[in-house]
């Protein structure tokens, strides 16, 4: 599956929307076909603090529990509470619907860290 463009990616398959001061993260299409089918979801805690490539969750799939890392420093504004009562959102549409959570960015320069949809599919397909 071809990457959305417009987003950035982490080495550890997670993806960033940047919005101004703003950010949505997620994890991509290929991490959760690697991870099958998603059970359990753990977030970190709105108003937490949080640091880029930090482990802030676990994300549990009929096959393994995988840590889950953020691409982007800042504090939680929201998570996606459906994912508690359908986890599997981040299977069917992990760009869209299957969003984990929310950031208000610590103002750092650190969108230069991350890949863009063409270098990630590159590491993706490897």
């Amino acid at each position: 599956m071809a990457q959305p463009q417009g987003l950035l990616f982490s080495k550890e398959h997670e993806w960033a929307s940047v919005d101004g001061d703003r950010a949505t993260i997620g994890i991509t299409d290929y991490a959760q076909n690697s991870l099958g089918d998603i059970v359990y979801v753990e977030l970190p805690k709105v108003g937490s603090t949080i640091s880029q490539f930090s482990n802030v969750g676990v994300i549990e799939s009929v096959k393994a529990v995988s840590d889950l890392y953020t691409p982007l420093s800042g504090e939680v504004m929201e998570i996606n509470g459906a994912l508690e009562n359908d986890p599997s959102a981040v299977n069917r549409d992990p760009y869209g619907e299957g969003w984990l959570f929310k950031l208000r960015l610590s103002g750092a320069d650190e969108q230069s860290a991350l890949l863009s949809a063409g270098e990630y599919e590159k590491i993706a397909t490897e």
